[in-house]
């Protein structure tokens, strides 16, 4: 592994499942990534201990997001598929790095605070250092570039400062992560209410199409959708719900939104809807069979698992035993 292709580190919470707009806005667009890039990609357990967990719940959740990243697409030959909990430089990095982390940066992170409101009964010091341990999964691999949406863009920003930090004292210890810039996924919203984003935590189970949610769950979902005064088919602000429909279908089906918008011409909400449901459905069905087929090979997946989290370890050691050298931590004696 590792030649002359930039570093892309990217994770995703092994909490909920995942929705529709995880997959349209991320994970369908990582497969794609592998040609051009290294490619880490985390199951991240140990962000979701933030919020007290089931334990059994949290086990079987991580192995069917990991299962769910090779069933999409994502080859575990080419890209780097692990537990973020089996590679311990997470934390031993997260450590350093929390102290050369100001208070006042982390109170002024906006996550923390949404997190802290939703969460009054269990404001722990993991929710608070969130951003640390985020900083440590992105410059333990060296990652040259990160996947970030608007709302990640401020966890890449303090990421970047306490690189820079760190590097001012100790020199070209880190390199500094840019966020990935590029065809990026298509923001999806909730079915309930489309100025929200979609989400694997939405309590309407009707607001969110979940990836192995059966045809018939899909389609009457869509049925449901919240849409819009009037009968026009459109691309605009002022219909959300519409325009929602409408980046879904073109997402899936790759046409633009002036093609899709003529095919609609003159068709109502109801046909619309029912056409967007039936290609979501379509499109899933070979990521969930694929899913299905993985999930039965349990030999399989646990060899993945331990030979990626040996790949992982050994380029995240490389990184922390420089970051240890240049504190002033003993050498190790071999």
């Amino acid at each position: 592994m590792m030649n002359d292709k930039k570093v892309l580190f990217s994770g995703m919470q092994a909490t909920g499942t995942l929705t529709l707009g995880n997959y349209l806005g991320a994970l369908k667009n990582w497969v794609t990534l592998s040609d051009e890039y290294e490619c880490f990609y985390c199951v991240v357990d140990l962000h979701s201990i933030t919020i007290r967990q089931d334990p059994a719940e949290l086990r079987k959740r991580a192995r069917n997001l990991l299962t769910l990243y090779i069933a999409a697409g994502l080859d575990p030959e080419k890209n780097c598929l692990y537990y973020q909990s089996h590679v311990s430089g997470h934390a031993e990095l997260a450590w350093i790095l929390n102290c050369f982390t100001y208070m006042g940066e982390l109170n002024r992170m906006t996550q923390f605070k949404d997190k802290a409101q939703k969460h009054a009964d269990n404001i722990n010091a993991g929710l608070f250092t969130y951003p640390v341990l985020m900083a440590a999964d992105i410059l333990l691999f060296q990652s040259d570039v990160v996947p970030v949406g608007i709302d990640q863009m401020q966890h890449l920003e303090i990421t970047r400062d306490i690189a820079q930090r760190f590097n001012n004292i100790y020199g070209d210890v880190f390199t500094i992560p840019e966020p990935y810039i590029g065809k990026t996924g298509a923001k999806i919203m909730s079915l309930q209410d489309p100025t929200k984003k979609m989400s694997k935590s939405d309590e309407n189970p009707n607001s969110s199409i979940y990836l192995m949610d059966d045809p018939d769950a899909i389609i009457r979902k869509f049925k449901r959708a919240v849409t819009d005064s009037g009968k026009e088919i459109i691309y605009t602000e002022e219909k959300p719900g519409i325009k929602n429909l409408l980046d879904i279908y073109c997402t899936i089906t790759q046409k633009t939104v002036d093609e899709a918008v003529k095919e609609f011409d003159g068709k109502g909400y109801g046909e619309f809807k029912l056409a967007v449901g039936e290609t979501v459905a379509d499109h899933l069905r070979p990521v969930q069979e694929r899913f299905a087929q993985l999930s039965k090979d349990k030999a399989f997946i646990d060899g993945i698992i331990k030979e990626n989290a040996e790949k992982a370890n050994y380029f995240a050691t490389k990184t922390l035993r420089k970051v240890q050298r240049k504190v002033g931590f003993p050498d190790r004696i071999r």
